[in-house]
């Protein structure tokens, strides 16, 4: 088996063409194991990891619990709400302090840009970014690129569309960097206010008009407006976001060709998209959240290949 070139997973910008494969390959023999009456293999038994979130989040989080018990890692929960960092210990000696736990490896959420990379250059253990600030979520890039080619058979040359908060998605970057470096042509659409002016810079294109997207595109990738991120408004309302960007069944049914529907989760049924397009047979958000627990085993287990026993 191949190693990855990368020591720590802390965004996609860093990995090669050719490490998205070896995770993906390494991700679907794990497929196999999480679907199998035993869902348990060995091969982490003496790593220890800790999941350091310093953000709210419910499924990543037992998504990446549920990849490391599956690994039979043993694995430390951290919430900062209940934590020293609340009585103004930094980052760096609240890890450390862990650390000299005897941990191996850190999966980390953080509400600034940049916290994983920080770390990572600072504490001797393998670091796995699980969201930092609006910057990356390389895992769920991950999973989202994993989901499209279990479902159509490659990445390469398809047309996909990530559509809403782009501005404060870090889901949304990650996507395009993991899609590009896949051979995957990328456009994101949403309000003006919601695109940053920087976008084009990435080689990507950009719709205002969500039926032309959809018209285009091959995947349909809808985020979540994330109101706890803008500290302006951003849009008039709710209500007038989803008659121009949310996507429902009717819209869906008129469409000249049929398209795949994706969703990184938590969903605002009724607001980015609509209960029965969620629901429907163009819906993968269900394997994307199955596909999740596989491609997080997979990153988990290439580094912790590379930690010196």
């Amino acid at each position: 088996m191949d190693n990855l070139s990368v020591d720590h997973l802390t965004g996609i910008k860093d990995l090669t063409p050719r490490d998205i494969e070896i995770i993906f390959e390494t991700a679907d023999s794990f497929k196999e194991v999480i679907n199998r009456p035993i869902k348990k293999v060995p091969s982490l038994r003496d790593i220890t990891i800790a999941n350091l979130f310093f953000e709210n989040s419910t499924r990543t989080r037992l998504s990446f619990e549920l990849a490391e018990k599956r690994l039979s890692a043993d694995v430390v929960n951290f919430s900062a709400a209940s934590s020293s960092v609340k009585k103004g210990e930094t980052l760096v000696d609240t890890v450390n302090n862990i650390l000299s736990m005897k941990v191996d490896m850190v999966v980390m959420r953080h509400p600034n840009p940049g916290a994983a990379k920080f770390l990572s250059e600072r504490i001797d253990a393998r670091v796995v970014n699980a969201g930092d600030g609006t910057h990356e979520h390389p895992t769920q890039a991950l999973l989202d690129s994993y989901s499209i080619r279990e479902k159509l058979g490659s990445v390469a040359g398809k047309k996909v569309v990530i559509v809403g908060d782009i501005l404060h998605s870090r889901v949304a970057l990650s996507n395009i960097y993991a899609l590009q470096k896949q051979g995957a042509e990328v456009m994101v659409c949403g309000p003006t206010t919601l695109i940053p002016k920087y976008i084009g810079e990435l080689g990507v294109k950009v719709e205002h008009n969500l039926r032309k997207a959809l018209e285009w595109c091959d995947v349909a990738n809808m985020l979540r407006i994330q109101l706890e991120r803008q500290d302006i408004k951003y849009f008039p309302s709710l209500r007038e976001y989803t008659m121009l960007f949310g996507l429902n069944k009717e819209l869906l049914d008129s469409l000249s060709k049929e398209i795949v529907v994706m969703h990184p989760g938590p969903i605002n049924r009724g607001v980015e998209i609509t209960s029965d397009v969620a629901d429907s047979k163009q819906s993968i958000i269900l394997n994307q959240v199955e596909n999740g627990v596989a491609v997080r085993m997979a990153v988990i287990y290439l580094l912790a290949s590379k930690i010196e026993r």
